[in-house]
């Protein structure tokens, strides 16, 4: 019995004798197949292939990025409160150096993770930091290929954590799509950490919005203005996005309605 893991998203399935017949996750129109055709991996082989690089971002915010690339490529992060510290996001590698390295921060209180393409390992994550909580909004509940006492479904629009954290569910890109909210970011002026959603553009100074990112699926105008009227209310001055040099360093408030502005002229939907 293994617990297999897509190569092309990174998500871990329940325990099987065989490889699942397919990913519903990659099968999804937001995402695809592996140009290869579907393949599988495990956590024992990524310990062999790949390495995981934590990065102070700035004062108790650290990222975790793989390398090589695992999955769709994304960073997690590690968010340090006076409460108690919180893993954003999930990769799929996980070893012991990171572990050490983590435990180093303080170790984690809880997970909470954007939407169900960067769910990857994340049961692994929490039962590697004493089977701590995984906070995921309940209208992603299908996408969970791995179940566990560990996952903590919620409803409504948001939930406040500990030390000030707050999700935040503005849909789009997923039905439960969550961002974070950490109000002492940014030396006191706040920081959204968004996953996908807005997505931080080539151009760090735009941020941008899609129902599926590699497939070139445009988000809708309605999904759109939702999304940012679910972020008006918070205060933020930079964003850090999923994936490395993904970030918006000042006047993050500010960009992302001047994107949504550009989107909604474009998309003909102001």
């Amino acid at each position: 019995m293994k617990h297999w893991v897509c190569v092309t998203c990174g998500i871990q399935f329940a325990a099987s004798e065989k490889e699942p017949a397919a990913c519903p996750i990659c099968r999804d129109e937001r995402q695809y197949v592996g140009h290869g055709g579907q393949t599988w991996t495990t956590l024992e082989d990524y310990r062999k292939t790949h390495k995981n690089v934590i990065t102070e971002e700035e004062a108790n915010l650290h990222s975790i990025h793989p390398q090589p690339k695992a999955g769709i490529g994304q960073r997690a992060f590690v968010v340090r409160t006076p409460d108690g510290n919180l893993l954003w996001d999930c990769i799929p590698p996980l070893d012991d150096a990171t572990i050490a390295a983590v435990k180093k921060l303080g170790g984690l209180k809880a997970i909470a993770i954007s939407h169900p393409h960067y769910y990857t390992t994340m049961v692994e994550w929490s039962r590697a930091f004493g089977g701590v909580p995984i906070h995921l909004h309940s209208l992603d509940k299908q996408w969970v290929m791995r179940p566990d006492d560990a996952v903590q479904f919620w409803d409504g629009e948001t939930k406040d954590l500990f030390g000030g954290l707050k999700l935040v569910k503005c849909g789009g890109h997923f039905e439960g799509y969550q961002v974070l909210h950490w109000p002492a970011g940014a030396g006191g002026k706040g920081v959204l950490l968004s996953g996908d959603q807005p997505q931080v553009c080539q151009d760090t100074a735009w941020v941008s919005f899609m129902w599926s990112y590699p497939n070139y699926i445009p988000l809708g105008p309605a999904a759109v203005k939702h999304a940012v009227a679910c972020l008006k209310p918070l205060a933020f001055d930079r964003i850090y996005g999923a994936f490395p040099n993904g970030l918006v360093k000042a006047d993050a408030k500010a960009v992302v309605e001047r994107s949504a502005a550009r989107y909604l002229r474009m998309m003909g939907g102001a």
